[in-house]
């Protein structure tokens, strides 16, 4: 049987945001304004008896966002997983990845972040001189 497996891990963490462009209707976002942002973190794993310890996982990113409460300036929940994205990739590289980060547990965005051999049919799709 050939499939991913992905361990996941979720935290919490209080933060301070503004969104300077935000549209009519909404227009108090132009504004600081605090959030409890949830983030969801999936990553892959390779074989089935975690060699990714996911408390040991949770915590090392949990560490990340140990100096109070977060102060984001106009960071979006995208621009965040972004953020986190990089650090995880280069601590463990070679894994697909996804990260969920929502505020107040209620809108949010999802990331995914392949891997490089998920990605190179995409980018050679349509060109037969490519390899």
């Amino acid at each position: 049987m050939i499939n991913k497996k992905f361990i996941f891990v979720t935290f919490q963490k209080e933060g301070i945001h503004c969104y300077p462009d935000a549209p009519e209707g909404v227009e108090f976002l132009r504004n600081d304004h605090r959030h409890m942002f949830h983030f969801r973190v999936e990553l892959e794993v390779w074989h089935d008896d975690r060699d990714v310890e996911f408390i040991l996982f949770k915590r090392e990113l949990e560490a990340l966002y140990s100096g109070g409460i977060l102060e984001l300036d106009y960071q979006s929940c995208e621009m965040m997983a972004n953020d986190l994205a990089s650090y995880i990739q280069e601590t463990y590289p070679g894994r697909a990845l996804k990260i969920e980060v929502s505020e107040d547990g209620e809108n949010g965005a999802i990331s995914y972040y392949p891997t490089d051999e998920e990605l190179m049919p995409r980018l050679y799709e349509g060109h037969d001189d490519a390899w």
